[in-house]
């Protein structure tokens, strides 16, 4: 079997951004999907560019070897072994449609290929509350708000949440966005920030009770300073886990935090690349949550290499899933092969209806807050008619 063509498909924008896709097609009926981990934030042309360089690189090569590829792709394009967020989210959706293919090449599901299920369920958790839970995308600011989120996810099924309690300003922006001198998130968090986060986070705790699993994210928005400072004040409500509480690219600043709040669980990942990324945090015991994203980090392949090496320090994973219905199936193969899966992440923008109608198969979905991994052979989820109709563009490299 050889690579005979890649096409590149940019999806209609929805509330989550443009998701970029790649189809890997082959000189026989098997082609496989694969999604480029930049369909959010600021950096579409950029995924779109890299998914294009990588596409012509492989044509001819045989589909069925993806860790030669993976290595082709990381030692001989100069930029591989560089990494960073562009080039490994290239490598991550043609690594992801390879699998995709071997699956169906050899008629297995991908977690077959991967050493089979340790786990029949998938736990979910109702992500990014702060945005609402429902067909709606908000900008949630009063902690009433925050509880009725919280009630719509607990009457989904689910039985653990995730919010960023500093992520929506007082008048209702995103963060990032407001530049608002008023809503400082670096140096020192004033009294007003830190009652605002507590009050909102404290709303979601009585709707839920003492069983409900509620994870603090924060972008890494902090710094070391202030994300100490929100650990400290909210850790007496109960955090599952506290996500990106400062820039990832200092080891030792997320340490510092650790060693400051020794009884919370420390996550991050999602801005982190391949083992060697993974490596200084696991050996210096800093995560005790990984959170790799198997559009970004490397694929497949290097997903399930990342997990391995972190069960080896006693860290539980948690793969970042903030794209389409093609990462939510990948991820859900990798989850249910590695014995140190913890959770699995629903993005508030996953539940979108347009975002739903990316993919093929609608089973793909959470019931009563679990999943069951599909059994179709590869990933078990391709584009939707409706998705490549709408499709923005479609390169073909070839």
């Amino acid at each position: 079997m050889k690579i005979t063509s890649v096409n590149v498909i940019e999806c209609k924008p929805n509330v989550m951004g443009k998701v970029v896709c790649v189809r890997i097609n082959t000189d026989t009926e098997i082609y496989g999907y694969g999604e480029v981990g930049l369909s959010y934030g600021v950096a579409h042309y950029a995924a779109v560019g890299i998914a294009r360089d990588y596409g012509q690189l492989i044509i001819g090569m045989d589909p069925l070897k993806p860790e030669l590829i993976w290595e082709t792709i990381f030692r001989s394009t100069f930029w591989g072994m560089g990494g960073g967020t562009v080039i490994n989210a290239g490598m991550s959706a043609i690594d992801t449609a390879l699998w995709d293919i071997t699956g169906k090449a050899y008629n297995m599901p991908v977690y077959q290929l991967l050493g089979g299920k340790t786990t029949s369920k998938i736990r979910a958790y109702a992500s990014q509350l702060q945005f609402g839970w429902g067909p709606e995308h908000l900008f949630l600011t009063d902690p009433d708000d925050y509880a009725k989120a919280t009630e719509d996810a607990l009457a989904d099924g689910y039985d653990a949440i995730k919010v960023d309690p500093m992520g929506v300003t007082s008048d209702g922006k995103w963060a990032r966005e407001a530049m608002n001198p008023n809503w400082k998130m670096r140096g020192k968090l004033s009294e007003k920030m830190l009652d605002t986060c507590y009050k909102r986070t404290e709303a979601m705790r009585k709707v839920g009770g003492k069983d409900l699993d509620i994870i603090i994210e924060t972008h890494s928005y902090p710094d070391m300073n202030t994300g100490i400072q929100l650990g400290e004040r909210l850790e007496p409500l109960g955090i599952y886990y506290y996500e990106e509480p400062c820039n990832p690219l200092n080891v030792d600043n997320m340490l510092e935090i650790h060693k400051a709040l020794p009884r919370i669980a420390l996550a991050s990942g999602e801005r982190i690349y391949t083992r060697w990324g993974f490596r200084q945090f696991l050996e210096k015991h800093v995560l005790q949550v990984i959170q790799p994203d198997l559009t970004i980090c490397g694929g497949i392949s290097e997903t399930k290499k990342i997990c391995d090496m972190a069960n080896i320090y006693d860290a539980a994973v948690q793969l970042h899933i903030c794209g389409g219905p093609i990462a939510t199936a990948a991820s859900l193969q990798v989850e249910a092969v590695i014995p140190n899966f913890l959770i699995h992440e629903v993005h508030e923008g996953a539940i979108k209806k347009d975002m739903r109608d990316l993919g093929m198969y609608e089973d793909i979905k959470p019931v009563n807050g679990a999943y069951e991994v599909p059994d179709r052979p590869g990933i078990g989820q391709e584009l939707s008619k409706k998705a490549l109709d709408e499709a923005v563009n479609v390169y073909t490299c070839q």
